[in-house]
This record gives C-alpha cells, sequence and structure tokens, in this order.
C-alpha cells in the first residue's frame, strides 16, 4: 500500500462494529467502530454484501435473522473471527500486563483501534502510542475532527511505513520511554510484510525495550501461503486483498516460531494454533464462526 488508505483498516472496523450489534454474545464488542467508517466507504460495503449474498437491504443495520446468519457465514469466510478473537485475547493481556505494572500500550498497525475511547477506565492507566502508516493514521484523525471526538492527552499518534522508517526512532520522538514496561500489539499486520521487515521490526523492538516488556500479535502459518494446501477461504481472501492493493506476503512456521524469536531476542510465552483459538474463543457457538484456519497468535516477551 503506497498511496492509498488501508482498505483492510475500514473492512476491519465494519466487521467489529457489524458482529457487536449482531453477535450473541459477541466475542468481542466495538460498537464505535461503526463511527470511523465514512458513508461512502460503508455503502461500497453494503452493497458488496447485497450483490454477493442476493439480498435487497438498504443498510446493514435493518436485517433480519436469515439475513444476520447469511452475512456471519460470509464474514467467517472472510476471516472475519480472527479479528475478533485477536482483539479480544490481547486485550485481555493487556489488562493483566498493567496489574504488572506495565505503563505504555504501543498499537503498531493500529488502522481504527477505538481502544482509547472504548475502554478510557483501562487506557487512563498508560500512554497508548498509535502507529500506523502516515495515509491511514491521516484518515483516522480526519475522521476524529469530524465526529468531534476529544484525543486523550496519553494518546500519541505516530505515523510510521514499516517498510522504511525507524519504528523505535519514530516511537522516542513520541516521547515513548523504553525503560518503562510495554506491551506491544501487532495485529493484522505480519502478514502484509516481508519477512525480512517483520524480523528487523521485533529485533529493533527487542534490543529497546526493557526485559519484561512483550508484544502480542497474529500471523498466517506457511501452509496459507501453500495453493495446494491453503484452505480455500485462505486463498479466496488473498487473492481479494491483492486486488486491493494489499497483498499477504508472509507466513511463519509454528513449530520453529519459539526458535526464531528467540533468535531475535524474545522469549515465546504463548502460541495458539486454530484449534487453541477454537476450544477458547468459539467452542459452543451457533452463529457459524468458528476460528480461521491459518490463522495463530503468539504472545512473547523481551528476554
Amino acid at each position: 500500500m503506497e498511496n492509498q488508505i488501508s482498505i483492510t483498516a475500514i473492512m476491519t472496523a465494519y466487521m467489529r462494529a457489524f458482529h457487536t450489534a449482531h453477535g450473541n454474545p459477541p466475542v468481542f464488542s466495538d460498537l464505535l467502530a461503526n463511527n470511523f467508517i465514512p458513508a461512502e466507504n460503508r455503502r461500497m460495503i453494503e452493497e458488496g454484501f447485497s450483490r454477493a449474498l442476493d439480498l435487497a437491504m438498504p443498510d446493514l443495520t435493518q436485517v433480519s435473522p436469515e439475513q444476520i446468519k447469511a452475512i456471519n457465514g460470509m464474514m467467517q469466510f472472510m476471516g472475519a473471527s480472527n479479528v475478533f478473537c485477536r482483539s479480544q485475547y490481547t486485550e485481555s493481556i493487556l489488562e493483566a500486563a498493567i496489574s504488572r505494572g506495565v505503563k505504555q500500550y504501543i498499537i503498531l498497525g493500529a488502522g481504527l483501534d477505538t481502544f482509547v475511547f472504548r475502554r478510557a477506565e483501562l487506557a487512563e492507566k498508560v500512554q497508548v502510542f498509535e502507529v500506523d502508516h502516515p495515509l491511514t493514521q491521516a484518515f483516522k484523525v480526519q475522521r476524529l475532527a469530524e465526529l468531534g471526538w476529544k484525543t486523550p492527552e496519553n494518546l500519541h499518534m505516530v505515523p510510521v511505513d514499516f517498510t522504511r522508517d525507524s519504528l523505535m526512532d519514530s516511537l522516542k520522538s513520541a516521547s515513548y520511554r523504553p525503560d518503562h514496561l510495554s506491551l506491544f500489539s501487532w495485529l493484522g499486520v505480519t502478514v502484509y510484510l516481508p519477512r525480512e521487515k517483520v524480523d528487523d521490526t521485533l529485533r529493533a523492538i527487542a534490543a529497546s525495550a526493557c526485559s519484561g516488556s512483550s508484544i502480542v500479535f497474529d500471523y498466517m502459518d506457511i501452509l496459507a501461503f501453500n495453493g495446494q494446501q491453503a484452505a480455500g477461504s485462505v486463498q479466496a481472501n488473498m487473492r481479494a486483498v491483492k486486488e486491493v492493493g494489499e497483498p499477504m506476503l508472509t507466513g511463519f512456521e509454528p513449530e520453529t516460531l519459539g526458535e526464531e524469536l528467540s533468535n531475535l531476542g524474545w522469549v515465546l510465552q504463548e502460541n495458539l494454533a486454530p484449534e487453541d483459538i477454537e476450544q477458547r474463543y468459539f467452542s459452543g457457538r451457533n452463529d457459524g464462526y468458528h476460528a480461521s484456519s491459518h490463522s495463530h497468535m503468539a504472545w512473547a516477551a523481551v528476554r
């Protein structure tokens, strides 16, 4: 993505808001995300769903139970379940981390994240740094202004192009303190970066952040990039995001992740496979949502 706002960021916000309104119960609640979606983008998304599902609906906030079921099925096909569970997973780790003295929460690839407004009672306990591509972040700043939302003093907006800029230099210029315990969140990003950039970023954080700081990130396993072994829904999603200029590039081998992270300065704390995610977040649900094929979540601490 060189000269455009992240389309996946807008779609992610839509998924989070729709699931919050219609999930029973929601895996993750984020109705505020609805406010960040411009009318034009919302119309495009809803028209796309209408065509794909052959449903006549002027507004997806006004839907029948049958339509909700159909939309849930399409969102599951698009990997929405990963969007919900990775956010829930990260914020549960954040709550525990704050109780252990974490003072900084750095959201890498923040997109249209609503944490500081949605969880104000938690956000006020940490310095929050939202890091994202300059164009996507400028879009969000503009939306905040249009909504008239007051930006908290402890929120720091840090524009970074992961393929070109130094993450840690950019953070330090925004009053990030390397000597303070920190939690880094890196959701929905690693798959869109070249592997060397992912490794460079992980290595740079580990070299700068103090011992005890940690990171949560999601990743695709390398089988997702094998046309003969990847799930059909994953192959379809890869084609779709490539068409909008955001191709998926990088996967990890789950069995060797711990060793690879160790070489970059990290100690793997938890590595959740799809079957682990299914049991933790989707067991017993009857709305069609299940853990996404090839999607994993990891939590690692700085050595």
